[in-house]
């Protein structure tokens, strides 16, 4: 539910998009990096909550820009402004998206079907590749595989390390296929309809990267019910499976990175806290 927006928010955002009414914005509920204004029908404009957050979002600009040039046949938001540095803070304005999510467990499998064929079917051009990293398995201890196996089952209690362990192994004995654009965020807020259901626009690529488009799939699926999974074929709902089967799909975008994790000890206790909701 938007919210009031603080003073010094507004106050940013207005600068950004100075034609924009006031009294219209407000504060959306957003992660842990951005404060997201609401200007609704005009734009959305995202400000940095920290230094290390301002310094990324030029990059996340840039994924906007080459996944808007990727034709795809629904709307993404689009820069309509320069990042602007406001002390600390980093902001820039993007174009808004009308309609409105699907709630939670509720999912029309001939709506999301064609998402995921656009998303499989999009070519990846210099742009994209210049822009979104590729996991890969093993890359000297920090591949996604090597950093579940070596850093978060052994942290695991030891009732569930030989369970994750075997799905593991299920992820990895899975066919490398070639890389695709993977949204990597898709449930939630992200994705929007119109009211006659039909597919309007997908919103937050900052987590999009080249890849198995089996993990969009598992992503929503584990948000809209793996029935939504009936539009696609039987081997994408396999790898979808098993891309979700270790630690949970939505885990995974925190080791695909190819750096560090940087809380090791809070990513197991969501894992686990997962497992023990998976029972």
């Amino acid at each position: 539910m938007p919210q009031p927006v603080p003073a010094d928010l507004l106050e940013i955002a207005e600068a950004l998009v100075p034609h924009a009414p006031p009294d219209a914005a407000r504060l959306a509920e957003h992660g842990n990096m951005h404060h997201v204004v609401l200007f609704p029908g005009v734009a959305a404009v995202r400000i940095s909550k920290r230094p290390s957050h301002a310094a990324t979002l030029p990059r996340r600009v840039e994924i906007l820009r080459a996944v808007a040039a990727a034709g795809l046949p629904f709307a993404v938001p689009e820069p309509l402004t320069a990042v602007v540095t406001f002390g600390e803070r980093a902001a820039v304005a993007l174009s808004w998206i009308d309609g409105k999510p699907m709630p939670e467990g509720v999912g029309d499998p001939a709506a999301f079907g064609p998402l995921l064929e656009a998303l499989r079917e999009v070519e990846i051009s210099p742009q994209l590749k210049a822009v979104l990293h590729t996991p890969r398995r093993y890359a000297d201890g920090l591949g996604w595989a090597d950093i579940l196996s070596e850093e978060i089952i052994p942290r695991l209690p030891s009732k569930w390390r030989d369970g994750v362990r075997e799905r593991l192994d299920t992820m990895l004995a899975l066919e490398e296929v070639p890389a695709r654009l993977v949204h990597g965020d898709l449930g939630g807020g992200n994705v929007h309809f119109g009211e006659d259901g039909k597919l309007i626009g997908v919103l937050d690529w900052d987590m999009a990267i080249l890849s198995d488009p089996a993990i969009d799939a598992a992503l929503i699926a584990t948000w809209h019910g793996w029935d939504v999974l009936r539009a696609t074929d039987e081997e994408t709902r396999r790898r979808a499976l098993a891309w979700n089967g270790a630690v949970g799909v939505g885990h995974l975008h925190a080791v695909f990175t190819g750096e560090p994790l940087p809380r090791v000890d809070g990513f197991v206790s969501s894992v686990l806290a997962w497992l023990e909701e998976r029972g």
